[in-house]
């Protein structure tokens, strides 16, 4: 145990799975260290999620996708002042191991931790750590996270911690849904249309469950694909359009969450909400089951070194399967 430790940052940028896969290593790191004070580097996009953390003591955002959309060197030049004038920490861990991630993480401290070059997809990346971790990038992105900080500061997650883990996220919002069917979350959106579940087979769930269904969106496109399955069936409703926030506390409400392997999905695992994950071009090792967290994956074979975003597997997965899973929990609920 690192006694010497007062005040640590993370550094996860980017996406919202993978920033929500990495959040429930806060609580344990309290667990350790209570006094510790702990501040989160993020793309500025995703800080809502974080915001409300009671675990964190500050959340920094950047914006390196707009730097590079817009080729800003006065912007870039403006990001690294930020970065150097940000708290005096006693350890900086990169939870992401890209090179982007590495380079924020060594202008804001020298006393830099990360995984080593056979542990990320981008090996240069260790090059900006003083200490690093060993574990395999093929290992599930959920223990992987977990090892990494846990190693960091010289203590373990278990899977019994995992399972036994609180709500990663507060409630802030409080949501009044249908008392006489169960509520029941459907993600329709993903960041590769290959990760989609055919809209078809979404109404043919909604109406085989007969339970009340909000189809969840993000943008436009989704919001016009939401629409049309509820047009296809009574059981289903448009979600209303929420923030990352709001959405934490909407999820957290539902007595089930069914989608495609994306970030609001992930959200229902951290919230201790039962889930199916559908998955095709990519695997389970997107996920941490348990026995009310299930993924369903496609009978492609999956490279996750190289994955292939023409893989539309997911569309082969038999509705009947994923309604009789979501029968299957719901008795449980």
């Amino acid at each position: 145990m690192k006694q010497e430790i007062k005040k640590i940052a993370i550094v996860r940028l980017s996406a919202l799975g993978d920033i929500v896969n990495s959040a429930v290593v806060l609580q344990f790191i309290k667990q350790l260290y209570p006094n510790v004070e702990i501040d989160w580097i993020t793309e500025e996009v995703f800080a809502p999620i974080l915001k409300h953390n009671p675990e964190l003591n500050m959340v920094h955002t950047v914006n390196i996708k707009e730097i590079k959309k817009e080729k800003s060197f006065s912007k870039l030049k403006a990001l690294i002042s930020k970065l150097r004038s940000l708290p005096k920490y006693d350890l900086v861990i990169d939870m992401q191991g890209l090179i982007k991630s590495a380079i924020v993480a060594r202008i804001v401290s020298k006393n830099t931790h990360g995984f080593n070059k056979y542990s990320t997809r981008e090996s240069l990346a260790s090059l900006f750590y003083k200490t690093t971790s060993d574990i395999p990038y093929e290992y599930n992105v959920v223990k992987r996270n977990c090892f990494v900080v846990a190693d960091a500061l010289d203590f373990s997650i278990t899977d019994t911690m995992l399972l036994e883990k609180k709500a990663v996220f507060p409630i802030t919002n409080h949501y009044t849904l249908m008392k006489d069917k169960k509520n029941i979350a459907f993600v329709i959106g993903a960041s590769w249309p290959s990760k989609i579940y055919p809209k078809e087979l979404v109404a043919k769930i909604c109406e085989s469950l007969q339970e009340q269904v909000y189809i969840i969106w993000g943008n436009e496109q989704e919001k016009s694909e939401a629409e049309w399955i509820c047009e296809q069936t009574e059981y289903a409703t448009l979600a209303p359009k929420m923030q990352l926030d709001e959405l934490v506390s909407f999820i957290s409400s539902v007595d089930l969450l069914i989608g495609n392997d994306t970030g609001p999905t992930h959200i229902a695992w951290a919230q201790n909400i039962p889930s199916i994950t559908l998955l095709g071009p990519t695997t389970k090792r997107m996920i941490y089951e348990t026995p009310k967290n299930i993924g369903i994956k496609s009978s492609s074979e999956v490279d996750i070194l190289k994955i292939n975003k023409d893989d539309y597997s997911i569309k082969d997965i038999p509705y009947e399967d994923i309604v009789q899973t979501a029968k299957d929990l719901l008795c449980k609920c």
